[in-house]
């Protein structure tokens, strides 16, 4: 009973050796090696990815700057490449886990002899040609902690992948607000420029007036239509800054460049929350590049682990199952005994190298030296973002600052520009005096502008300092 069951097994795996290339060669024949399954749970996100890029998400007609940044997360091809190398690290450590079971492997083949083999009297003693298939199972049992220390090293690589897309998406989070906050900052451009080009209009048809009846000589009349194409200029290279801000933000957004996106939102000034420790105990917490750097520190240890792993001896078991005969069919042989037709083979074996020339001790002693290189990179990046968060508070303190003192700017350049201009239509002021009003009042409206901005662009340098995603960008979080 058992000499069949052997005979069955041999006929199982060499019907699958032979079968092998003809499978392979199908267009459907995807599936997964049995000693490396794939669990079912990473076919989803594949699946939902695959149904996503199939179906183009709609163009919106407006979005403010947390949708802006949802969407963005989503459709961007920077954030798809680094889910696909996530997803890429969670099969490698499938492939890493499967490498502990046995594996079989099956094999076919013949050997002749130039003569027919026989005894002294003239018998056949064997077959000239024998066909021989062998069915191996093989099973490591110790590889010097290599096989461990592989499998760690391939969950650690998935960790840091996972903080490298959580880095990716900061970078599109930064990339989008700041350029969300420029689109903002030129639509307020162009309403100044168009107040300007509003007001100047009015001053020019108030001088051309005065100009006709005799009251102001025609002087007034060019400095004030000089002064209104240059802000007809200013208002045409802010409409541009516009259009082109927003193409960036559908670029960015993975949508057509000439989408009409209506981006909503206004540059508002709330103060800022937190303070200086409490940025950095964040930041240490939480950036993805510190916490890649890491995982850099403990793959390195691996590494050196794997090295090491030649100190120790190989230890490793196998069954074999055998089938021979004199035709390819392996139907026996009247030459063979039954012993010799069909029989199983179990082994274990040991193999040890203690000695190299001092080769592994150097492999080992450079692979520990690259663990001290990667520790001090580390340590740099933990500086670098010291750094970051520090060079963050100190310029939106500034551009708080700025923020006060030009909305005063702002409201006493109106005010003189107000002045001015009555005391020009009393016939006390020069058109000079209104025309130096009105570019105060543009100068004073884009320095207020470009504050604004400022300071909402540290904050999302602060926040993405932190490691941290505030779509709202919001100042208290």
């Amino acid at each position: 009973m058992r000499t069949k069951a052997l005979k069955h097994a041999v006929a199982l795996g060499l019907a699958l050796c032979l079968a092998g290339p003809a499978l392979a060669q199908e267009p459907s024949a995807s599936s997964t090696p049995a000693s490396a399954p794939a669990p079912a749970k990473s076919e989803t996100p594949i699946l939902a990815q695959a149904q996503s890029q199939a179906t183009p998400m709609p163009v919106p007609a407006s979005l403010d700057l947390a949708q802006s940044v949802e969407r963005g997360l989503v459709a961007n091809p920077t954030i798809v490449g680094a889910r696909a190398q996530l997803q890429g690290s969670d099969y490698m450590v499938n492939s890493s886990l499967a490498d502990f079971f046995p594996t079989a492997t099956a094999s076919y083949g013949f050997s002749r002899y130039g003569e027919q083999p026989k005894t002294a009297a003239g018998a056949n003693s064997g077959d000239q040609t024998t066909w021989t298939g062998r069915l191996n199972i093989h099973q490591p049992i110790f590889m010097g902690f290599k096989l461990l220390k592989t499998h760690q090293k391939a969950r650690l690589s998935k960790e840091s992948n996972d903080a490298n897309l959580t880095q990716a998406e900061l970078s599109l989070i930064s990339a989008i607000q700041t350029n969300f906050l420029s689109h903002l900052k030129a639509r307020m451009d162009v309403k100044s420029a168009q107040d300007s080009v509003e007001r100047l209009q009015s001053q020019l048809k108030v001088t051309q007036a005065f100009f006709d009846v005799g009251l102001k000589p025609k002087l007034d009349v060019l400095q004030a239509e000089v002064d209104l194409a240059t802000a007809e200029q200013n208002l045409l290279k802010a409409k541009n800054s516009h259009d082109t801000t927003r193409a960036k933000l559908n670029s960015l957004l993975n949508l057509p460049l000439e989408a009409p996106v209506e981006y909503v939102g206004d540059l508002v000034y709330t103060p800022f929350g937190l303070d200086l420790n409490e940025c950095l105990n964040r930041a240490y917490k939480s950036r993805p590049d510190i916490l890649m750097g890491i995982k850099s520190v403990q793959m390195a240890e691996k590494d050196a682990g794997i090295t090491a792993s030649d100190f120790y001896p190989q230890v490793t078991a196998d069954m074999d199952f055998y089938r021979k005969g004199d035709q390819p069919g392996l139907s026996g042989s009247p030459n063979l005994s039954d012993t010799g037709k069909s029989y199983m083979t179990v082994g274990a074996s040991a193999s040890w190298t203690f000695f190299q020339w001092g080769s592994t001790y150097f492999k080992y002693k450079s692979a520990d030296e690259t663990v001290n290189k990667v520790r001090a990179a580390l340590d740099n990046t933990r500086l670098g973002a010291g750094y970051e968060i520090k060079q963050g508070m100190l310029s939106q303190r500034e551009a708080a600052d700025r923020i006060g003192v030009a909305k005063k700017s702002v409201d006493a350049a109106r005010e003189s520009y107000r002045m001015a201009l009555a005391r020009y239509q009393a016939q006390v002021g020069t058109n000079t005096d209104v025309l130096d009003a009105q570019a105060k009042v543009s100068n004073s409206e884009a320095q207020l502008s470009q504050a604004l901005t400022d300071y909402q662009t540290a904050i999302s340098s602060l926040y993405v300092a932190m490691g941290e995603k505030n779509p709202e960008l919001s100042t208290v979080k």
